[in-house]
């Protein structure tokens, strides 16, 4: 069984992986972490809590875009999965993937991630990928497997907590899906300006790719991170993956193994 972790600024997201089947999901906010034997006791309690023996974890795999917490996962990964082989996806590894970044070694690791996820669930077609969490960022992905780069924007907390912060009279506000675009209340207002500015965002950014970028043919649009949901009825994405980044750091992990069993090859 392969262990994924994907540790970003707000969650530490996590699937265990019984060949290419989730048999768990998790989710652990990184500010929480604690110490590599708080956090390896908490990895190890949580399999047992779901029945999964942790002595069947054969791999440990990383993926971060939060450097100050690697050391302390790295640490309880060899403390307590020391059976376990140790793979980090990060700039460097083969992938498959060509980053047309101008500086190659400044892409996230999730972004990395979410397009190998997306090139395996849609092969030879251009894609649009939209992950929404604590950034929402919108990359673009060529059909010959071209990382052409991408937009980054505050996500939706980020804007609430933002207007929160350096406003007198604003407030904290759930974020969900509006049934209207005016709002009535000050905390309406908040809710609508927040959810139907992300939204013209990203159907701006969206449009704007299929022009520069595919010659107006549209892409695959893929949608991922814990808010992607919110959009699930604004026909912008024609799919919503929630484990995308998870299922490209077990396919990066799959492809890296590939290609040093056929280098060892006589």
């Amino acid at each position: 069984m392969l262990l994924c972790l994907d540790v970003g600024n707000s969650h530490a997201v996590g699937a265990v992986f019984e060949g290419e089947k989730v048999a768990l999901r998790f989710r652990h906010a990184t500010a929480q972490i604690g110490t590599s034997d708080q956090f390896g006791l908490y990895l190890r309690n949580l399999l047992a809590t779901n029945d999964i023996d942790h002595k069947k974890i054969d791999v440990v795999a990383l993926c971060s875009v939060v450097p100050g917490a690697n050391f302390t996962i790295r640490h309880a990964f060899s403390t307590y999965f020391p059976h376990a082989e140790y793979f980090m996806l990060q700039a460097g590894v083969k992938t498959g993937i060509n980053i047309k970044y101008k500086n190659p070694a400044e892409v996230g690791a999730d972004l990395i991630a979410g397009a190998i996820g997306a090139t395996r669930a849609f092969p030879d077609r251009n894609l649009i990928i939209a992950d929404l969490g604590t950034a929402t960022t919108v990359t673009a992905v060529s059909r010959a497997g071209d990382f052409l780069g991408g937009s980054i924007m505050p996500g939706l907390r980020l804007c609430m907590e933002s207007l929160k912060s350096n406003t007198a009279k604003l407030m904290e506000v759930d974020i969900e899906t509006p049934d209207t675009y005016l709002g009535q209340s000050t905390r309406e207002c908040i809710q609508r300006g927040l959810y139907f500015g992300h939204l013209g965002a990203l159907r701006e950014i969206v449009a704007g790719y299929n022009k520069e970028l595919f010659d107006g043919a549209p892409a695959t649009v893929i949608g991922t991170g814990g808010f992607s949901q919110l959009f699930k009825d604004q026909d912008i994405f024609h799919a919503i993956l929630p484990d995308l980044v998870s299922h490209g750091i077990r396919i990066a992990y799959e492809n890296t193994q590939a290609l040093q069993a056929k280098k060892a090859l006589p």
